[in-house]
């Protein structure tokens, strides 16, 4: 599926803060100010203004997204914000697959004016889709209000929004609902405990085994103890293998699901209409945070429209509107400094005990190998 506090929000900002076709195959559009081609701007300079970018991108008229539910994050508001500020048509296209069939939309679309233009993925695969060379770089007009250890030092990717991982639990059928990541192995949860994807293709449920292996005894090198955990919890007979949508939550066939805290959030309001409890709690034993990355692809049919989205995305507004999703945006420490940030959708943000851990470039391609090599063959069957 899509990619399927007691500690302060500022002590969570300080964490996240030292963390981490034109038609044509060469990806050629429209051209920006002072004589520069759109696909090869690297920052609003190259359009000469705003407002040149504005009117190259508008030319284009359209935008092509991918992977983006409409309720995950926020996007869509987003979307709808983005259509009505700029008069563009943004075309979403396969809203649940994963970070993996993100990047593979790229190579296999390239040249077709249905490719997608921008991306959003798990920064691991982020980093992956730069080294096969799939991502364009951007820098955006607040580039230096994104903390170092968030972007890529070029702009092929930048860190947008984060969170913590979670347990969300439909209290109406499970009764009881566990408050740690130990608690997952108790009998009473038999079938019932799902991850938002394979965690081998999507990253919140990477994140799910990576929060595991930090309450098992591993650590941000050793992702191993998390894959056991599974291992145990499919033993037990409490992993449920159905990946988790919000069709499959609502319906209860998910009961419990390991996500990040602002997507179990998002479901407590409409499951509440229909007579369903949802809770959500970020377990102490296995706190783990992460972020999402925005890119844009080398081969975007529509450049101009693409780097527009990201100067909207990292823009105040299109911050505030990620902070509403109950997402923590990276320029929130910025914006909480210059009291831009949206203060009640602050206030709103989940309680979270203790500090996070978050992995390093070379932390992330060694667990992802060994996901890699032990993850479906030892939960298969």
């Amino acid at each position: 599926m899509r990619r399927s506090t007691s500690t302060t929000v500022a002590l969570f900002t300080a964490a996240l803060t030292l963390a981490a076709c034109g038609g044509g195959d060469d990806g050629g559009g429209g051209s920006g100010g002072g004589g520069g081609e759109a696909a090869e701007a690297t920052s609003l300079a190259d359009f000469g203004s705003m407002e040149e970018l504005i009117e190259a991108a508008q030319a284009e008229g359209e935008l092509n997204v991918i992977a983006l539910p409409p309720d995950w994050a926020n996007y869509g508001e987003i979307i709808s914000a983005f259509e009505e500020t700029y008069d563009i048509q943004v075309n979403s296209a396969s809203p649940d697959i994963s970070s993996q069939e993100e990047l593979s939309a790229v190579e296999q679309q390239r040249g077709q004016d249905r490719a997608p233009d921008v991306l959003d993925l798990a920064t691991a695969f982020a980093r992956q889709g730069q080294a096969q060379d799939l991502l364009a770089p951007y820098q955006v007009q607040t580039w230096d209000e994104i903390p170092e250890g968030q972007k890529d030092p070029e702009g092929y990717w930048v860190n947008d929004y984060g969170g913590y991982m979670s347990i969300g639990c439909n209290d109406t059928i499970v009764g009881e609902c566990p408050e740690t990541l130990a608690d997952l192995l108790d009998p009473q949860y038999a079938g019932q405990v799902a991850l938002n994807g394979n965690p081998t293709q999507a990253g919140a449920a990477f994140g799910g085994v990576w929060a595991a292996a930090l309450a098992n005894g591993g650590s941000l090198d050793d992702i191993g103890p998390g894959i056991d955990f599974f291992v145990d919890l499919k033993d037990a007979g409490n992993f449920n293998p159905v990946e988790s949508t919000p069709a499959t939550i609502e319906s209860g066939e998910t009961p419990i699901v390991l996500d990040w805290d602002y997507l179990n959030a998002s479901y407590q309001e409409g499951l509440a209409e229909i007579g369903t409890t949802w809770t959500v709690v970020v377990p102490s034993d296995g706190l783990f945070g992460g972020y999402y990355s925005q890119a844009i692809s080398a081969f975007a049919p529509h450049p101009a429209a693409a780097r527009l989205w990201q100067e909207f995305l990292y823009s105040d507004e299109g911050q505030n509107l990620w902070l509403a999703g109950g997402a923590r945006p990276v320029r929130l420490p910025s914006m909480q400094e210059a009291g831009t940030a949206d203060p009640e959708a602050l206030a709103a943000l989940p309680t979270v005990e203790g500090e996070a851990e978050f992995p390093t470039q070379e932390q992330e391609v060694a667990a992802k190998e060994v996901l890699t090599a032990r993850w479906n063959e030892e939960m298969s069957g």
